[in-house]
């Protein structure tokens, strides 16, 4: 995507269902949906973005997550990709 300027997330306590967009990712020059992966609870979002946004680029297994879920239903997690799937894909 290139340098991250911004990221909009949404707020703790909020519903969310698998598929809506949740967010959006700000570059230079263009901005981009984020899509909820499952549906359920913002349990945490990760305020370090507010300061610093390329912490999604720098350290996405880490530092750089957007939010906690708690998922409605453990039913979700079977239509989700690992890391291996996710590479094969692209």
């Amino acid at each position: 995507m290139g340098d991250i300027v911004f990221v909009d997330i949404p707020t703790v306590g909020e519903t969310l269902n698998a598929g809506d967009t949740i967010g959006t990712i700000e570059v230079v020059k263009t901005i981009s949906d984020i899509f909820c992966p499952v549906s359920g609870e913002v349990l945490e979002v990760n305020e370090a973005l507010e300061e610093n946004p390329a912490l999604v680029n720098q350290d996405p297994y880490g530092e750089g997550w957007l939010v906690k879920i708690k998922p409605a239903a453990d039913t979700d997690f079977e239509a989700l990709l690992d890391a291996e799937a996710y590479k094969a894909l692209l």
